[in-house]
């Protein structure tokens, strides 16, 4: 591979880095060709992006994009793969997928999310159960809207009430 084909990797790298703003380095070395292509496929079907990357292009790639990925740096040893994901939980869930019975791979290497930074396959379990940027803003509004409703409910069951209340002592009067 010359120079000017690694300046296009790392620039490819570098866009999608930019672009999802969340990446997943997994380990695959070892698996057959066959594998590796039915996680490809797999990858495809939840719309993550998937490639395999030399670890000083991954690098490179990173600073270019110029965020704070230097806890990733070394975890980078062996051959890795990355994929990139719109959803923050979306690899986790592929990766506990794949892994289900005695697979061991693909193996989390380090996850990127939201300059927050997973090391280690133990955080398989916590990744999965991370919840999109969606989720909380529809949880967060549903708890906001809830003490509302109940106020406007109290206010217009006690309204009929204060209504006939007047209009009794009116009659009285």
């Amino acid at each position: 591979m010359n120079r000017e084909e690694k300046q296009e990797i790392v620039q490819a790298l570098t866009d999608q880095i930019n672009e999802y703003g969340n990446f997943y380095i997994t380990d695959t070395s070892n698996l057959t060709v066959a594998k590796i292509n039915a996680i490809r496929r797999k990858c495809f079907e939840n719309g993550i992006t998937i490639q395999v990357a030399k670890n000083k292009l991954l690098i490179k790639a990173m600073e270019a994009a110029g965020g704070e990925y230097s806890g990733v740096y070394g975890e980078l040893k062996g051959s890795s793969t990355i994929m990139f994901s719109s959803s923050a939980n979306a690899p986790a869930k592929l990766i506990k997928e794949l892994r289900k019975g005695k697979e061991t791979k693909p193996a989390l290497k380090v996850a990127f999310i939201d300059s927050s930074i997973f090391i280690g396959d133990s955080q398989i379990d916590a990744l999965v159960n991370l919840k999109s940027k969606e989720q909380l803003i529809g949880e967060i509004i549903g708890l906001l809207q809830s003490p509302a409703k109940n106020v406007i409910s109290a206010l217009q069951s006690g309204g009929n009430t204060i209504a006939g209340l007047v209009k009794t002592l009116q009659e009285r009067g």
